[in-house]
C-alpha cells in the first residue's frame, strides 16, 4: 500500500467523527435531565446557577392582588440580597403540582419566618388572584413572569420550582419539581438552616 492511501478513508471518519461526538453529548444530557425528572429525584438536575448571584431580573406585580387593603408588590434581584435567607418560588395557577405543594409552602413560612417571593409563570391576573384566595397567600411579595423569559434566565425546568437565596443574593439551593413533605424536612428546611448559619458573623475566641 503506497503512503497516503488511506487518506481520503481517514479524513471521512474524522468528519464522521465531529458529527457524532455533539450527537453523543447531547443524548447524554438528554438522558441525565430525563433519569432526574422521572426517577423521582429532581435534585440531581445540574444547575450552573448554584453559588452564583441570581440573575438580573424584575418581576412585576400581580396586577389586582391585594393583601390587608394594601396591594402587593413585585419584587426584583436587589430584594433578594438584602442579608437575609430568602425562598423564591415559582408557580402557576393551572400547575396541579403546584396546588399540592402549596399547603407546604405555607407551613414553611409559618415554621421558618423566611421571606418567600413568589413568581406566577404565564398566567393571567385574574386565575392567579383566585389561585391565591382560594389557596392562601404565602408570599411576601408576588412577581410575575408572563413570557417565561425570566424562567429562562433563572434556569427553571418546569413548574413548580423553588430556590433558597443567601443573603447576598446568591443561590444556595434549588428544588425542581413539588415540594413534598419529605423533601421539606429533609432537602429544604437544612438548606435554608445552612444558608442563614453560613450568613452569621464566625465569633472570635477570647484569649486570657
Amino acid at each position: 500500500m503506497q503512503p497516503g492511501a488511506d487518506g481520503p478513508s481517514s479524513a471521512r471518519k474524522s468528519k464522521l467523527g465531529w458529527v457524532i461526538a455533539p450527537l453523543l453529548i447531547f443524548g447524554s444530557l438528554v438522558a441525565v435531565f430525563g433519569f432526574a425528572l422521572w426517577s423521582g429525584d429532581p435534585d440531581r438536575l445540574p444547575s450552573a446557577l448554584i453559588g452564583k448571584p441570581v440573575p438580573h431580573v424584575e418581576f412585576p406585580a400581580l396586577e389586582g392582588l391585594v393583601e390587608s387593603g394594601r396591594p402587593v408588590s413585585g419584587f426584583t434581584s436587589a430584594d433578594l440580597a438584602s442579608g437575609e435567607v430568602s425562598v423564591v418560588n415559582f408557580w402557576a395557577s393551572w400547575c396541579t403540582a403546584c396546588v399540592e405543594e402549596h399547603p407546604l409552602l405555607l407551613q414553611l413560612k409559618k415554621k421558618t419566618g423566611v421571606k418567600l417571593y413568589g413568581v406566577d409563570y404565564k398566567d393571567s391576573s385574574d386565575t392567579a388572584r383566585r389561585y391565591l384566595g382560594r389557596y392562601g397567600n404565602p408570599y411576601d411579595a408576588v412577581g410575575t413572569d408572563s413570557n417565561g423569559r425570566s424562567a429562562i434566565e433563572w434556569g427553571v425546568y418546569k413548574m413548580p420550582e423553588t430556590f433558597v437565596v443567601n443573603g447576598k443574593g446568591e443561590i444556595a439551593y434549588k428544588h425542581v419539581g413539588a415540594i413534598t413533605q419529605e423533601s421539606l424536612e429533609s432537602k429544604l428546611l437544612p438548606a435554608i438552616a445552612r444558608a442563614a448559619s453560613a450568613a452569621k458573623p464566625v465569633a472570635l475566641e477570647e484569649v486570657n
